[in-house]
């Protein structure tokens, strides 16, 4: 039976972007979502061309939109699969920011980093477990693991999105519902690329393989968990920092 059609938040651009081409290419229909620009979102639905099923827009911060995506990415076919890939970085000093600054960011990593994952596998889980099963793959970070300093509200939501991930795999198993999820390192992003400039000999310095992890790198240990073949992988979150990190 081939692969059905898969909800991939953040896939306009980068990790989520790239996951999204590469299901496709194993030949799952992937549903395309973005949180701001619907041009970026409707580029990748192109290159998907037949593998695309459907782009949406809704900004995760909101508590609301996490169901009304689901329910619009439902009402164009049934979901198979969700992959909870949105997510925001932004460094923060845990002493010196001030107090409005640090409530945003905090409102900002919990909400997307945590809230949506939560709150749309919650409602994936419910429509999987109705009917044949089905599968979540969470996109966490090497940071949820070791943390970071100057990103301790970041490492802290993909800290929860690594535990909620082993928590949901082990209560769903029994309503065939397939919970796994990957922990990226450094990975060549817009997202991390702003400023990395002049700590790249620093960075390499730290990673074994002398560079960083590529989006495809990532796509492809997500696309191997959403196989078949893998079913018995649930609860296993997949380190992706080439041997930068042991746990």
């Amino acid at each position: 039976m081939p692969p059905g059609r898969v909800l991939v938040t953040g896939s306009s651009r980068g990790i989520g972007r790239a996951i999204a081409l590469r299901l496709a290419a194993d030949g799952w229909r992937v549903a395309v979502h973005c949180s701001e620009s619907a041009d970026a979102a409707k580029s990748t639905a192109a290159e998907l061309g037949a593998g695309a099923a459907g782009v949406y827009r809704a900004n995760l911060r909101e508590p609301g939109a996490a169901a009304s995506l689901w329910s619009a990415a439902l009402e164009d076919g049934p979901i198979d699969a969700l992959v909870n890939n949105a997510g925001v970085y932004k460094p923060l000093s845990f002493l010196n920011a001030t107090d409005d600054e640090f409530e945003a960011n905090l409102a900002d990593h919990f909400s997307i980093n945590w809230e949506a994952p939560v709150r749309l596998s919650r409602i994936a889980a419910k429509a999987f477990a109705s009917g044949e099963g089905g599968s979540i793959l969470n996109v966490a970070s090497r940071v949820g693991f070791r943390g970071e300093a100057g990103a301790s509200l970041y490492s802290a939501s993909k800290a929860a999105l690594i535990n909620l991930t082993r928590a949901l795999a082990v209560e769903l198993a029994p309503n065939r519902v397939f919970v796994a999820g990957i922990a990226p390192g450094w990975v060549e992003t817009a997202m991390v690329r702003d400023g990395m400039e002049n700590r790249l000999p620093e960075i390499l310095d730290t990673i074994p393989l002398r560079r960083m992890a590529s989006p495809e790198d990532c796509a492809a240990a997500s696309a191997f968990l959403l196989r078949p073949e893998a079913a018995y992988l649930s609860g296993v979150v997949i380190d992706i920092n080439g041997a930068s990190y042991f746990h």
